[in-house]
């Protein structure tokens, strides 16, 4: 009986260390410094933050963290009904555009291919059929529009942060060793992509470099988080990007983002014509009529992005290949359309995946005023819209 006693008190203790060093160790294990680096206006010396107020630390549709994740692994929270796949027309696209002709291809989620001033320059590019660590996490209902090994020679690759479905190591590994392109990120990224043996040009918000004469890549701000693992919550910086080309207007990818103050479009038009814009518009409800959540916005806001930005031509992306919300397939662009409405305007729709876009150059900004959140969201309060899921 005794050693029984003694064999029980000991496993018990050992349960007890053990607990010790997951409460102690795991997190620090799971934690990483991705960036050291003066304080700024959206650095605290440790972690970044949104200078226009953090509101994506709330889970969303406002319910527990513990219940949310339980959803969102059993589907049990009366979702719409998604496709479990999506029939895709693969292409192969030419081998370089020349001049100012722009062509840009949708492959999936936020991975775009633009092809102009014969540079090939690829968006977040995410192959895998996961969205998640150890082949975990959601899992694609469409397949890339584009077979990697149909991939043009890539010269320029945009990361906008480090979630998984969007920073890919195992497709930008391969990018490197095949083409051996120009990423550029934000703050820190640059840290989790050499882990795979590529390397990075990280910049802050407003750091700017040269692609070639004539081509430079500016960092900008929007609004959102990173983190992939648990404990590393915003060590590494997320952003937006304009791609000043020499003709025909600037290309401008937003990355992922939810709205903020509403102001950093305008900062990314100053500098210079927005010929085209990839906006997502995807993953934005977590509750039934949710129209936005503060890491994302939803079509609504993304109209109202389109507008300030003062772009000729739009493509949403961030939708209809990753199952990451509440919002039935289908229901983003169905959705846009409405938004785009109610601006009066053109030139942001939805585009099927693979199929090859041909972008004008950029015309003369509207004069109008820009529309309000307000006024969007009672424009879009119509019993058609109210009957989307």
């Amino acid at each position: 009986m005794a050693t029984v006693l003694k064999i029980v008190a000991g496993a018990l203790l050992l349960i007890v260390v053990a607990a010790c060093l997951v409460v102690t160790i795991v997190p620090r294990f799971l934690d990483r410094i991705y960036y050291e680096g003066p304080e700024s206006g959206h650095f605290d010396g440790a972690r970044f933050f949104n200078p226009d107020g953090d509101d994506t630390m709330r889970m969303p549709g406002g319910r527990g963290r513990g219940g949310f994740l339980w959803r969102q692994l059993t589907g049990d929270d009366g979702r719409p009904e998604w496709p479990t796949s999506v029939p895709v027309r693969a292409t192969k696209p030419a081998a370089r555009v020349e001049g100012e002709r722009m062509v840009a291809t949708w492959i999936g989620h936020a991975t775009v291919l633009v092809q102009t001033q014969g540079l090939n320059i690829l968006t977040d590019p995410i192959y895998a059929d996961r969205a998640g660590p150890f082949g975990l996490g959601p899992k694609r209902v469409a397949p890339p529009a584009i077979a990697f090994d149909d991939l043009p020679p890539i010269d320029l690759v945009l990361v906008s942060h480090n979630h998984y479905d969007h920073l890919d190591q195992a497709v930008l590994k391969r990018l490197w060793q095949r083409d051996h392109p120009r990423i550029v990120t934000s703050l820190g990224n640059d840290s989790v992509i050499a882990q795979t043996g590529a390397q990075a040009t990280a910049l802050d918000w407003g750091g700017r470099i040269t692609v070639r004469p004539g081509v430079e890549v500016t960092v900008t701000r929007n609004h959102h988080w990173g983190s992939r693992w648990f404990t590393d919550r915003n060590r590494a910086l997320w952003s937006s990007f304009v791609v000043r080309l020499p003709s025909g207007g600037n290309l401008f990818f937003a990355g992922d983002t939810g709205f903020g103050d509403g102001q950093w479009p305008s900062e990314a038009a100053s500098l210079g014509p927005v010929r085209l814009a990839l906006i997502p518009i995807g993953a934005f409800r977590f509750a039934p009529g949710q129209m936005s959540v503060g890491s994302h916005i939803g079509p609504a806001e993304a109209a109202l992005v389109y507008q300030r930005l003062s772009a000729s031509r739009g493509i949403p992306i961030h939708w209809g290949t990753f199952r990451l919300s509440y919002e039935g397939y289908d229901t983003p662009p169905r959705m846009l359309d409405a938004a785009m409405r109610c601006l009066g305007g053109s030139g942001f729709a939805g585009v099927p995946l693979g199929q090859p876009q041909e972008i004008a150059p950029a015309t003369s900004p509207s004069s109008k005023t820009a529309m309000t959140r307000e006024a969007m969201l009672r424009c879009l309060d119509t019993p058609a819209v109210r009957a989307l899921r």
